[in-house]
């Protein structure tokens, strides 16, 4: 075992783990973050989605050793009082099903959002090609992605959640 010291949601967090333990066990099993999940183990399907250094990451598959000084954003660390315009949307539209893959989906439409603002369907779909949904909500997912874009710019000029 190996103590690393991670920087996660702005705050600097020690764990004792093994050099090869994916992040996403480290987040789960180590500091009782659990927003990111377990789905497939394989960085296949985007349940695990965290950022690192702003990027959306399957946690799975990155090693704590890796990690050295990058940023790490869990979905618990996206917006302290659980109002960023994705969550919003998110409750608005009632975008999950069972929400197994929800935290990973979000995360993914943030890092979208910070580079396409006001995206298209095609970048959407582009950017969320890697998130799977069982549940397939992915018209919802959609909409709730058109709608945070909506309630961002709206925050942006003061008009509060539009």
């Amino acid at each position: 075992m190996s103590k690393y010291t991670l920087n996660i949601n702005g705050k600097r967090q020690a764990v004792d783990v093994e050099a090869d333990t994916p992040l996403l066990w480290a987040l789960r099993d180590a500091l009782g973050l659990v927003g990111a999940k377990y789905g497939c183990g394989a960085g296949q399907c985007g349940a695990c989605t965290v950022h690192i250094d702003g990027a959306p990451t399957r946690s799975c598959l990155l090693p704590v050793s890796n990690i050295g000084k990058a940023k790490i954003t869990t979905i618990e660390g996206l917006a302290r009082d659980h109002r960023h315009p994705l969550q919003l949307a998110w409750q608005e539209l009632d975008v999950p099903q069972c929400g197994y893959c929800q935290s990973g989906q979000i995360m993914s439409a943030c890092a979208l959002l910070k580079q396409h603002p006001k995206p298209t369907d095609a970048q959407i779909d582009e950017a969320m090609a890697g998130n799977l949904c069982r549940c397939a909500t992915y018209t919802r997912i959609r909409a709730g992605i058109h709608r945070a874009a909506e309630i961002a710019e709206s925050a942006k000029h003061g008009k509060g959640k539009a």
